[in-house]
């Protein structure tokens, strides 16, 4: 059986190159505030940077988090829909375009906006992909750097797919809010991966129900060592 991964930021080598890095996509559904459960919220997770939106009417309509009636969210979201491939999750938060901010300082091969977010230097995806690594796609970013001669980083775009194993979940969980969706779950303290729902042609990719997870395969943790692209720690799940 193959072996998968959860990917996280190693902090010490972004500690050592001293990048400093601050944005966020420049379009996003708004969160819900749902009459159904009494809840206001938004996914994390969920990103599209290679989806533009600008030919949209009402792309400004998508600049301003806030959150919305679910009426006014699923208008939204039907809007954005047709720009991401069938049957993808555009839960509230889901955010499209590149990545907007600034940035300074050196940045390693491989870095990380908030600890979810995964960005590389271009050659460090080219090897990548030289390799054989199924998954990873490079997206532009519209990060401002205030040295000269700055790097250029680019936002993976992974799409969500696999979930992680009801056994790792509470037993007694609500389920999930009929109306807006809500799951209201924690990060399980012992992921373990449905096997039956992981996706088998790709190396890299984010959990479909915990969006904030990146999971990666053996083959993935083998290519990352031997090219010596710091920035990743991995830490192997079980699969069930």
């Amino acid at each position: 059986m193959s072996r998968y991964f959860l990917l996280d930021e190693d902090k010490a080598a972004t500690a050592r190159h001293g990048g400093e890095l601050d944005g966020m996509h420049k379009w996003r559904l708004p969160g819900v505030d749902c009459h159904a459960c009494g809840a206001t919220w938004s996914s994390v997770g969920h990103d599209h940077p290679e989806v533009d939106l600008s030919g949209i009417t009402e792309h400004a309509e998508f600049e301003r988090p806030r959150p919305e009636p679910f009426t006014e969210f699923v208008r939204l979201r039907e809007l954005a829909r047709p720009f991401v491939p069938p049957g993808t999750p555009l839960p509230p938060g889901t955010t499209f375009g590149p990545l907007v901010g600034r940035a300074s300082g050196r940045f390693g091969p491989i870095d990380w906006l908030g600890g979810i977010r995964l960005l590389m230097q271009p050659d460090a995806l080219e090897r990548l992909q030289a390799e054989g690594i199924r998954g990873p796609r490079g997206c532009r970013t519209e990060l401002r750097f205030r040295q000269k001669n700055p790097p250029e980083l680019l936002e993976i775009q992974l799409n969500p797919l696999g979930r992680l194993h009801l056994d790792c979940m509470p037993p007694d969980h609500p389920p999930p809010c009929a109306t807006c969706g809500r799951l209201n779950l924690r990060w399980p303290e012992a992921p373990i991966l449905d096997a039956a729902s992981l996706p088998t042609e790709l190396d890299l990719f984010r959990l479909g129900n915990f969006a904030t997870m990146l999971i990666g395969t053996e083959r993935l943790v083998d290519t990352v060592s031997r090219l010596q692209l710091d920035g990743i720690t991995f830490r192997e799940l079980p699969i069930r």
